[in-house]
């Protein structure tokens, strides 16, 4: 294999996404080791790189002496080209090893349109794509993520889907694997007996039904198997595993710095946010923990900037001594500190003071709506002073690049919201050009980017019909017209790609047949424009007799059986829709800070989650 990828290399753009070898990778004994694991990452190198949740169950699962955790991503079409050409199938970093001679293959959905690339790589493993085609000389096949919560339309290629988070849950899974393997237990028992995990989803022990307009009409559990599946849940995340090293890339990647989880779940609730509900409920770590957490990870990569990653970091209670203690060490070592995820409403001048101590960049801020009924609507509880207010901190602070993330499509949206956008940007515009003590000499740059929206399941606006492409192209269009100055940058999202994601957000197992369309016709990478083949999803959809327009575009009543009801991620069904029917009403929710909304997610952690008063 070494040989062979040697002659190869020089022939494909990047050879660094496909050597390994990098700073910190696990290398081991195959002679000692009972368990190999590939994590495989269904887009390319330096987006996978760039995923915090590999870096965490890479290094937990290489912990164990007895197991061996090893990446693998997918080739560019120039590697795969040349890996055709000479007979090497799909291999793991680390050893080099072709992905059949694993135990168990996992793959993390991050997003829809990797559906087709799980195949493709299963493909060139030399792996049936078909759970059913794979018999038990072939891996085990799993996956996870936030697409995981509803697993429908891949049910047909994975064995097993681990729900929530996995740093219990897959190491139990493991184990059990690893007793199987010493007993010589056959697959299908394996998998009725891991479908006993907390989490651990096994498709083949689920029979659907349909009423004839196509809708569900019963999902049942066979062989002991639970309904519904109740989602993995870290009780402790102050005590949870996390690494001391990550991975150092050779080359650049997405996000080329060191990681820290501050905290999970989000307290806010808006209403278009599938993480905001399904990370649910809110738990944070101690802020010494976080610190040496950064310290650690600075300390063995050589990273000169640290991320503080969450879904809203600065909803960390304990940020203001968080940032004190970091500034302790990082300024004297020239490291910058990144927050992500700030939000508009608790954005303040001693906040801004601390993250821009060693490295100053731009501000990203996210008002999702541009009217203030709207944002009602959703549920982000900001307003149009608190937008303002915080554009001024960050002026007055030096700052001349802002960026503001908006989304399209929204339900109960009208052209009035659409223009509102142009508006929002303008003032903000406006403003800097009316301090006395902006930056001298220095224009302001003001970046609008509006992705379409998705409506996604476990989310309050799973029910509502996404807008169709024509729809969204023409919204484009009336927000293109509605920007007047030269200081407003728009980047907007392809509105065919928004569609499918739709498409495969809320499908279920029909599905199934479109994707193995697709990907034998050519589609792969799909999250590319540059390799996106809309017509061959388009022409899968017809060859199987399926109106995407079905999962996509209607509006489903209340009480129609969603595909992924039979799966618990702790928020139940009511109290998505009681928000439904707020958000058409513009009405807001309090966060959980402020006061229990009754979601449900409290009974996980056995008793309240946040405030002390969870209903």
């Amino acid at each position: 294999m070494q040989n062979q990828l040697q002659k190869i290399l020089m022939k494909v753009q990047k050879p660094g996404r496909y050597t390994g070898g990098e700073l910190n990778s696990v290398i081991k004994a195959k002679d000692k080791v009972d368990v190999r694991f590939a994590f495989c990452f269904p887009d390319t190198y330096e987006v996978g790189m760039s995923h915090l949740g590999m870096k965490i169950l890479y290094s937990l699962i290489n912990e164990r002496e007895n197991y061996w955790c090893e990446r693998v991503f997918a080739p560019e079409l120039d590697m795969e080209e040349q890996m055709f050409l000479h007979k090497i199938p799909l291999y793991a970093l680390e050893s080099k090893d072709p992905l059949g001679d694993f135990d168990i293959i996992g793959f993390t959905l991050q997003y829809e349109l990797c559906f087709t690339t799980v195949l493709n790589m299963l493909h060139m493993a030399g792996l049936p794509v078909r759970s059913a085609d794979r018999d038990d000389s072939f891996p085990i096949v799993v996956a996870g993520g936030p697409c995981a919560c509803n697993p429908e339309p891949m049910a047909a290629f994975i064995d097993a889907f681990l729900l929530g988070e996995g740093e219990e849950n897959l190491m139990a899974f493991i184990d059990l694997y690893h007793e199987a393997k010493r007993n010589g237990t056959p697959k299908r028992e394996f998998l009725r007996q891991a479908s006993r995990i907390q989490g651990v989803y096994v498709p083949s022990l689920y029979d659907v039904s349909y009423y004839e307009d196509g809708a569900i009409k019963e999902v049942t559990a066979r062989e002991g198997a639970p309904l519904p599946v109740e989602k993995a849940i870290i009780q402790e995340l102050d005590k949870v595993y996390y690494p001391k090293e990550f991975v150092v890339p050779f080359i650049d990647t997405v996000h080329d710095r060191a990681m820290v989880e501050v905290l999970r779940g989000c307290i806010r609730g808006c209403r278009f946010c599938q993480a905001g509900f399904i990370y649910r409920p809110f738990r944070e770590k101690h802020y010494e923990t976080i610190d040496q957490n950064a310290r650690d990870l600075c300390g063995s990569t050589g990273y000169e900037e640290v991320s503080l990653t969450s879904l809203s970091t600065s909803d960390l209670t304990e940020i203001e001594p968080l940032l004190s203690s970091m500034l302790t060490w990082s300024e004297e070592e020239k490291v910058s500190l990144s927050l992500p995820s700030l939000r508009v409403d608790n954005f303040s001048k001693e906040l801004l003071d601390k993250i821009a101590k060693v490295r100053k960049s731009g501000l990203t801020f996210a008002p999702e709506a541009g009217s203030q009924r709207l944002r009602d609507a959703i549920n982000k509880n900001v307003t149009e002073e608190q937008i303002m207010k915080t554009c001024r901190t960050a002026f007055e602070g030096g700052y001349t690049n802002v960026k503001l993330y908006f989304m399209m499509g929204l339900p109960t949206e009208t052209m009035e919201d659409v223009a509102a956008i142009a508006d929002t940007a303008q003032r903000v515009v406006d403003l800097f050009y009316s301090l006395p003590n902006r930056p001298k000499g220095r224009g302001v740059n003001v970046t609008i980017s509006v992705a379409c929206f998705v409506p996604k399941p476990f989310t309050p606006f799973q029910f509502e019909p996404q807008d169709t492409v024509e729809m969204l192209r023409e919204k484009q269009r009336h927000l293109i017209s509605a920007v007047k100055s030269k200081k407003i940058t728009v980047h907007y999202h392809e509105s065919d790609t928004s569609v499918l994601e739709g498409v495969l957000a809320r499908g279920d197992r029909k599905l199934c047949d479109v994707i193995e369309y697709a990907w034998r016709h050519g589609c792969n990478l799909d999250s590319w424009d540059e390799h996106f083949l809309y017509q061959s999803w388009l022409d899968g959809f017809a060859a199987y007799g399926i109106d995407p327009a079905f999962y996509a575009n209607r509006r489903r009543d209340y009480n129609e059986i969603m595909p992924w009801d039979h799966l618990d991620y702790g928020v139940s069904k009511n109290f998505l829709i009681r928000e439904n029917k707020k958000a058409h009403e513009a009405r807001t929710t309090p966060n959980c800070k402020e006061g229990c909304s009754g979601c449900g997610a409290n009974r996980l952690m056995g008793g309240p989650c946040v405030n002390g008063q969870c209903k």
